[in-house]
């Protein structure tokens, strides 16, 4: 099995889409973060249910190790397989990384949250609908990807 950190180009732009389980009960449900490569410098973009102090908003970026999923539940230090949605590279890379860098100024839902709606399935959709390089449809499973005001 390849590790995640071997998909790492260092000399390419790249965004890669992950998720995991969510926190128990509810862990048949969806988390999605992003994972940035530019030429190695890597970051994790992600929403949280809770608000992040450092900015005011749920938008966390470095939160935790680009590949980990999210701890299993609120008090402990087990951490859900990740899983790989879609990668994307190139040219195509470097305009989503400008666009997700920005969404900091330009995700609407930036300081609200909701297990249901607004939440981090509902940023991933957000990006996505920008980004149709990717060609990914999320499921059920990703609660909160129709939310629409």
């Amino acid at each position: 099995m390849q590790k995640f950190e071997d998909l790492i180009s260092k000399d390419k732009y790249q965004v890669f889409i992950f998720c995991c389980p969510t926190y128990l009960p509810f862990n048949y449900f969806r988390h999605p973060w992003f994972v940035l490569n530019k030429k190695g410098k890597i970051s994790r973009w992600e929403i949280r249910h809770d608000l992040n102090k450092l900015n005011s908003s749920h938008l966390y970026i470095n939160n935790q190790m680009p590949f980990e999923g999210i701890e299993k539940t609120f008090f402990s230090n087990r951490y859900w397989k990740s899983d790989i949605l879609g990668c994307i590279d190139g040219i195509a890379a470097e305009r989503a990384i400008e666009m997700i860098e920005s969404s900091k100024d330009n995700y609407p839902y930036i300081k609200k949250y909701s297990y249901f709606g607004p939440n981090s399935n509902t940023y991933l959709q957000w990006v996505l609908s920008k980004l149709p390089e990717f060609n990914i449809t999320l499921s059920y499973r990703f609660i909160g990807k129709d939310f629409h005001v």
